[in-house]
């Protein structure tokens, strides 16, 4: 009897040893790996908004991405969203406040990248459409557009940044000797100009209008403004605008640097 007993667990055996594969099918590697860290982060500065925009990943098994804001370079980065595609709207963002972004990648398996490691800031700012002003020598009190307030004003008020002329046919923006005006060319639309520019301003305090032309203005109390230019008519212009409310900021679009974060960062949920 013992000995067909050991005959039966010896078949046993044999038998596991040759069906192995099977068994070996009940077991699985688990995924710990993360995706890798976002890579070429940018920003669209707008009004009350910020767009953020990146390289997709090309792991097979992500899943999407988190966003992360933070008050300063070297601060603390909180998550304010997530986003299955490359891009994501920062529609909380407070026109006049400077925020820092990083975003990073997970996969179906919950594992999540380090922070990206682009520097990635932005200064909402304030914008306008299809504003119209007149030429000062027959719309004295609407020739003007003042910045500062949002309006239309006289070319002659004490907050008017710039006003419009038509000199014989040919049509001008004119500026004060505390003013600096500067034509940056033609361009797509207001968004085209990412910073004012650090030279290069009119010496005569004016600028020939073109249709189609963007515009960048120092004002006299040391913000940076741009306009594009619509369309012309002999007795009025009309364009589009934005206004950097932080003195001294002169980001009117976006902005993006090379520099990398250091590995490690505060980040928090």
């Amino acid at each position: 009897m013992k000995k067909l007993i050991k005959i039966a667990v010896a078949a046993t055996l044999l038998l596991l040893i040759q069906n192995c594969d099977v068994h070996e099918s009940y077991f699985y590697e688990v995924d710990v790996t993360p995706p890798l860290p976002p890579t070429s982060i940018n920003v669209l500065n707008g009004d009350n908004r910020v767009d953020l925009y990146w390289n997709e990943n090309k792991e097979p098994d992500l899943a999407g991405y988190n966003i992360f804001y933070s008050d300063s370079y070297d601060g603390k980065y909180y998550l304010i969203g997530s986003s299955d595609y490359a891009e994501f709207i920062d529609y909380d963002a407070v026109n006049g406040e400077t925020y820092y972004y990083a975003v990073t990648a997970y996969d179906f398996n919950g594992n999540e990248s380090d922070l990206s490691r682009d520097v990635i800031y932005s200064t909402p700012r304030p914008e306008g459409y299809n504003q119209a002003v007149f030429d000062y020598r027959n719309f004295p009190n609407n020739s003007g557009y003042a910045f500062s307030i949002y309006s239309v004003v006289a070319f002659d008020s004490i907050d008017v940044d710039f006003f419009f002329e038509n000199y014989q046919g040919d049509f001008y923006l004119n500026v004060y000797d505390d003013t600096d005006i500067q034509d940056m060319g033609p361009t797509n639309d207001i968004y085209d100009i990412p910073f004012a520019p650090a030279s290069g301003w009119s010496p005569t305090k004016d600028a020939l209008a073109f249709e189609g032309n963007t515009y960048v203005f120092w004002t006299w109390d040391n913000h940076f403004a741009k306009i594009r230019i619509s369309s012309i008519t002999n007795e009025r212009m009309v364009f589009d605008w934005a206004y950097q409310l932080v003195e001294g900021e002169p980001m009117l679009k976006r902005g993006n640097t090379t520099v990398r974060k250091p590995l490690s960062k505060n980040w928090n949920r």
